[in-house]
């Protein structure tokens, strides 16, 4: 029976000498229907165990969730045609444009935590055409004009940390910047060296990007992994099911990974996994 729904409990029969009956192992749920955040909804399979995380890692392990069995709303409220490839939709809004797609997603991401953090000199993406796109200078005032591929910096406004003048830059870069800019800034690393934050992406138009956001260990070493995404056009972020194996999603196991890893609506190598670099 599938342990994603339900507890496995094997009673054994007595034997004909009286022996009493013992208790198997019980199989712990994968999916709490009432849990709250990633880590509260989705539980490791049997034998594994979350490892500790900081900073970003800790940050996409603990992003709020929607109600268990929501549904994935496009930019301008209408439902994603494809419901049958999520487990859970994170709480965070995909704004009135269609921008937040897949890449994007990514950058969203990794900005709110650096955002949420006041690491504000972390914040940086690189346009299409390789202009790096600062946050500390938007803050400062400074907006981006952009005449054919040329872009600069112009002082237009006062200085501003505030959220709505974050999530304007955040605007500006989602309509630059995609799976090819951000492939290029990110770092290869090893897949047996994954991370929670860590990118499977294939630079490209059209390309793709999923996000490492959880990872367990058993006693072995072995790792299960779980990806969110966003895709096109701009939808809610939603953590992905794994068709290949239901019975361990949202998990996907590491060493079934030899020469592709798929996903609902794409397919990746090992070598596209990818790093942010600070």
């Amino acid at each position: 029976m599938n342990i994603r729904y339900i507890m496995l409990m094997s009673v054994l029969l007595c034997s004909a000498t009286g022996a009493p009956a013992q208790e198997t192992t019980i199989t712990k749920h994968i999916v709490e229907n009432t849990g709250t955040t990633l880590q509260k909804r989705f539980n490791p399979p049997d034998g594994y165990i979350r490892m500790t995380a900081d900073g970003f890692g800790e940050y996409l392990r603990t992003l709020p969730l929607q109600k268990d069995g929501a549904k994935v709303h496009l930019y301008d409220g209408t439902l994603k045609n494809r419901q049958d490839i999520h487990m859970a939709v994170i709480r965070m809004d995909v704004g009135n444009y269609n921008l937040q797609q897949c890449a994007d997603a990514v950058i969203r991401l990794r900005a709110e935590y650096l955002y949420q953090n006041h690491l504000y000199d972390k914040i940086h993406f690189n346009f299409t055409n390789g202009f790096n796109a600062a946050y500390f200078k938007w803050r400062e005032g400074y907006r981006v004009k952009v005449n054919g591929n040329k872009c600069t910096w112009v002082k237009t406004q006062r200085a501003s940390t505030g959220y709505e003048s974050f999530r304007d830059y955040l605007k500006v870069v989602f309509s630059y910047a995609g799976t090819l800019s951000l492939s290029r800034e990110m770092q290869k690393v090893p897949f047996s060296k994954m991370q929670i934050g860590d990118v499977l992406i294939q630079g490209g138009t059209p390309g793709h990007a999923v996000i490492v956001v959880d990872i367990v260990e058993n006693k072995a070493g072995n790792k299960l992994f779980m990806l969110a995404q966003s895709y096109m056009p701009a939808q809610e972020i939603h953590i992905l099911r794994n068709l290949g194996d239901r019975s361990i999603s949202p998990w996907y196991d590491i060493t079934d990974v030899k020469n592709v890893i798929s996903t609902p609506q794409w397919s990746f190598s090992p070598a596209d996994l990818k790093r942010f670099k600070d």
